[in-house]
């Protein structure tokens, strides 16, 4: 098929190499032109494993091409993909002004009948307002469907290339084919592509964040019980998740989620919800506990050395919201670098690919640097971990002890056996653990 795909960001640029990678002709439009000339030079603006490798396949094969014209996009393709970002507002809800935007321009340059496909983030009734934007600019016929992304950063290629499900809004019959004609490379196992109306598949993505949300901030309240009574959570993990309708997945406690998804997805749900004059309760609740625990540490920070911590520093490992993105939007080291900054605590920090991330936030103002995770340890008076990235798991203790001015280390992921740093010398604060 000749598919175009406007926005050249993580969602649009993932699905545009694995679109390609399948045998597609792909173009890929984005306004920003020094990422499209980036793009086209091989340089790839996010970090995501076999990305590069697909992207630099595909354009030298000649089914992917990235260009600035969206008038070409249009033109070239049947089924054309709006995949740009939809921020959250103050209030929480999604600013949807960049999806319509994309539409209204679509609309100006239609040339023939055209599948219209929203593959960003959108609040209920998003396709309504597309369809009437894009009716206002063309007397051309064209179809809106809902397809919703689930893509996990880190593993997103397999994400697309082999989903657990494809989620097809439309109630138009031949486009429901034409997309299952499509997607159907990808299913080949038998996973399902469930079609069902656009609404549905709007609620559909904002439901499975939510509850994927859900399940972590009900872990990070058990954990903080278990502080308090002094239970072990790492056993009660254990015990719950072996129950099959519970699961292992999304029970690990720590200092909450992050990222471009879940917190934004969960607010925006909220913000839907309240629009129609109902109250999401339990979301709320999950919302607010994750702002909390973002801090937990701090308690356990000042417990230890005391209320004063001025003149304090301390090593932080992992700055991304979780492993294998260089992604640091939402994410938990942000709030507590400020929180531990506004207590006079020195941090120096490490992460194996959010580093350029980090400095282009402007964390590097406020935060030491270290390209090595043992020279950010060195002279300091304690050890954070942050990001469970796999290089932390197995560190070096007796190292870390001897670069430390106080062998004590905060694990905000649970990552590290309490028994075996108490017996190497060091004093363990986990979250939940005993």
């Amino acid at each position: 098929m000749r598919l175009s795909i406007i926005g050249v960001g993580y969602v649009g640029l993932v699905a545009g190499a694995c679109f390609s990678e399948s045998g597609n002709h792909v173009i890929c439009m984005d306004k920003n032109a020094r990422r499209i000339k980036d793009l086209k030079e091989g340089i790839i603006p996010i970090y995501e494993p076999g990305l590069d490798l697909l992207v630099r396949r595909n354009q030298s094969n000649g089914r992917l091409k990235f260009v600035t014209d969206i008038q070409e996009a249009v033109h070239r393709a049947d089924v054309i993909f709006i995949a740009v970002g939809t921020p959250p507002e103050e209030d929480g809800s999604a600013d949807l002004s960049h999806v319509l935007s994309v539409a209204r321009e679509i609309g100006k340059v239609m040339d023939k009948p055209k599948i219209i496909v929203n593959k960003s983030t959108v609040p209920v009734g998003t396709s309504e307002k597309v369809r009437e934007v894009i009716a206002a600019e063309t007397e051309h016929t064209f179809e809106v469907v809902s397809n919703p992304e689930f893509l996990k950063e880190g593993a997103a290629i397999d994400d697309f290339m082999y989903p657990d499900r494809v989620i097809i809004g439309t109630r138009n019959n031949e486009v429901a084919e034409v997309m299952r004609e499509l997607y159907s490379p990808f299913v080949r196992t038998g996973n399902p592509i469930i079609v069902m109306d656009e609404r549905s598949a709007e609620v559909t993505k904002y439901a499975a964040n939510a509850i994927l949300a859900t399940k972590i901030s009900f872990m990070n309240e058990m954990a903080n019980l278990c502080d308090y009574i002094g239970a072990d959570i790492e056993m009660v993990r254990k015990g719950i998740g072996s129950d099959k309708r519970i699961g292992y997945s999304f029970i690990f406690p720590g200092v909450g989620y992050g990222g471009s998804c879940f917190p934004k997805d969960v607010k925006a749900i909220i913000r839907t919800a309240a629009e129609h004059q109902y109250e999401l309760e339990v979301l709320k609740a999950v919302d607010l506990v994750n702002d909390r625990q973002k801090s937990i540490l701090i308690p356990k920070i000042k417990s230890h050395f005391g209320e004063e911590l001025k003149g304090k520093r301390l090593a932080m490992w992992g700055l991304s919201f979780k492993p294998k993105t260089d992604d640091m939007r939402e994410a938990p080291a942000l709030q507590i670098i400020r929180d531990l900054r506004d207590l006079g605590v020195e941090i120096h920090a490490h992460d194996p690919v959010a580093m350029d991330e980090a400095r282009n936030l402007g964390i590097d103002q406020h935060v030491t640097l270290f390209d090595d995770y043992y020279d950010a340890v060195r002279d300091c008076d304690g050890l954070i971990l942050v990001t469970e990235w796999l290089n932390y798991r197995e560190p070096d203790f007796e190292m870390i002890r001897s670069l430390l001015r106080e062998p004590v280390v905060f694990d905000g992921r649970n990552i590290f056996q309490p028994h075996k740093l108490k017996e190497l010398g060091f004093t363990y604060y986990g979250v939940g653990r005993r």
